[in-house]
């Protein structure tokens, strides 16, 4: 059987077509994820440009997009997605409580949903390529676009019988995927009340959820969401993935290192995106520490020789076009 033969077969049985009512429940969700958190942006632009906020809130903002991305990219992806490397409970627990926070969806709609990236990237299935619609200027820029949003609005789900049966089984994550509305909740009002707590004012509670709640949502997953779009079009490619995926370096030092998506895909079971030390990817960095202290254990990356063949193989694949 060709390899476009299997994965069409693979793709009847590992997606799904949301009926109306499942369907208007997605899109409000996640209608509500992108719009709430840019009028909190609009927002805090706002008291940025008329003085009505205070170092308080910056540092909130900080925080909290640390707390989001490190969910996202340690929780979520390399630990939930990839199995890079394995803890106990309550490490687990950290991540999958902060990962939800990123507001990016329920643990099992995120796993099921990457997790069929990579077995279609950049092929027809793939929920969010750039690349599969046209090659004219403007077909590539709907292409960004689409990839970058408007693709979770679409009427297909993942299956997760299919994707994600090792999650599914699992009731401690699973909990974490039904309590999903109250962690992001959770991540709008903590700095609220932390706020409150440190200045003792209402005001300082509006402007604590503004920044490190809303602002911090919309402008981290707008980051986030590059990886998908933009990291899947511009950038370096010093690995053939037979994919469009790329190394652009702005978006890795936004995303704590998912911008280094050609190395990603190259080694997606790699605890770390960087395949040398000195390409930007913090979370790979937190991990190797963690590791070195017992809090997360099993790292697994690739050898200095896989990393060498892969490379050589590039080079050779591009002398011959």
């Amino acid at each position: 059987m060709s390899s476009a033969s299997t994965d069409a077969a693979v793709l009847a049985k590992a997606v799904v077509r949301l009926d109306p009512i499942s369907l208007r429940t997605k899109r409000f969700a996640a209608l509500t994820t992108m719009i709430l958190p840019l009028l909190g942006t609009a927002a805090a632009a706002y008291f940025l440009l008329t003085g009505r906020f205070t170092a308080v809130d910056l540092w909130l903002f900080a925080g909290m997009y640390f707390v989001h991305m490190f969910g996202i990219t340690v929780g979520f992806h390399r630990y939930l997605a990839h199995k890079a490397f394995r803890t106990g409970p309550v490490f687990e627990a950290i991540m999958m409580i902060t990962g939800s926070m990123g507001a990016q969806g329920p643990l099992m709609w995120w796993v099921t949903t990457h997790r069929r990236h990579h077995r279609f990237s950049d092929r027809e299935g793939d929920p969010h390529s750039p690349n599969l619609h046209g090659r004219t200027l403007q077909q590539r820029l709907h292409g960004l676009w689409y990839a970058h949003m408007p693709w979770m609005l679409s009427d297909e789900n993942s299956r997760w019988s299919v994707f994600a049966p090792d999650v599914l089984r699992d009731r401690r994550l699973m909990y974490f995927h039904r309590t999903y509305p109250v962690w992001v909740v959770s991540g709008v009002i903590l700095p609220g009340l932390i706020g409150w707590t440190v200045e003792g004012s209402a005001r300082s509670a509006l402007t604590g959820v503004v920044f490190g709640g809303l602002a911090r949502i919309f402008l981290a997953n707008q980051a986030a969401w590059m990886v998908g779009s933009v990291c899947h079009a511009i950038g370096g490619r010093p690995f053939a993935n037979e994919d469009r995926s790329a190394n652009n370096w702005p978006v890795a030092l936004l995303t704590f290192g998912e911008g280094l998506q050609n190395n990603h895909h190259a080694f997606p079971g790699s605890y770390r995106h960087g395949v040398t030390w000195l390409e930007p990817d913090l979370s790979g960095w937190i991990l190797a520490g963690l590791g070195k202290v017992g809090v997360v254990r099993e790292l697994r990356e690739p050898s200095r020789e896989q990393i060498q063949t892969k490379r050589e193989r590039a080079l050779s694949t591009k002398k011959a076009e």
